[in-house]
């Protein structure tokens, strides 16, 4: 049994069993927590160029791509599905409980497009809603001179 506000032996008290920063927060040196966004390739290799062109190469996390490069997807802080709106993509919620920033991609099939990085470790959402809205314009425009 158990008493709380103290310690006894190895058994800690009711408090320090309860989740907080301290005790919830990744290991040092484990992968930090993600959501996913997907997008269809064409949109999102137009989305990579802009990024890389515009912001800084800090502010262009990982990319994955699957096997048939049907799709990409961007890793982005977690906690960005709740918010995200973007027509034409997806965000995937993990709460920090599933994806992580792996070193290996983290799908049996998929790639790293542009593997982790120390200075980058995900896509900023914001910097990313322009970039797609920006390229899936530019995929109407060269689509509608057909």
């Amino acid at each position: 049994m158990l008493e709380t506000g103290t310690e006894t032996g190895s058994s800690r008290t009711n408090a320090q069993h309860r989740p907080s920063q301290e005790f919830s927060a990744p290991p040092d040196g484990a992968p930090e927590p993600c959501d996913l966004v997907t997008v269809p390739a064409r949109q999102g290799l137009e989305a990579v160029d802009i990024l890389r062109r515009a912001a800084a190469p800090a502010d262009v996390g990982p990319v994955l791509h699957d096997g048939a490069c049907d799709t990409l997807g961007f890793l982005v802080p977690p906690g960005t599905a709740y918010s995200w709106d973007m027509p034409g993509s997806a965000c995937t919620q993990t709460n920090g409980r599933g994806l992580r920033v792996p070193h290996d991609p983290p799908v049996r099939g998929t790639g790293w497009l542009l593997p982790p990085g120390k200075d980058a470790p995900v896509t900023d959402p914001s910097i990313l809603r322009a970039a797609l809205g920006e390229a899936a314009r530019l995929i109407e425009a060269a689509d509608n001179c057909r």
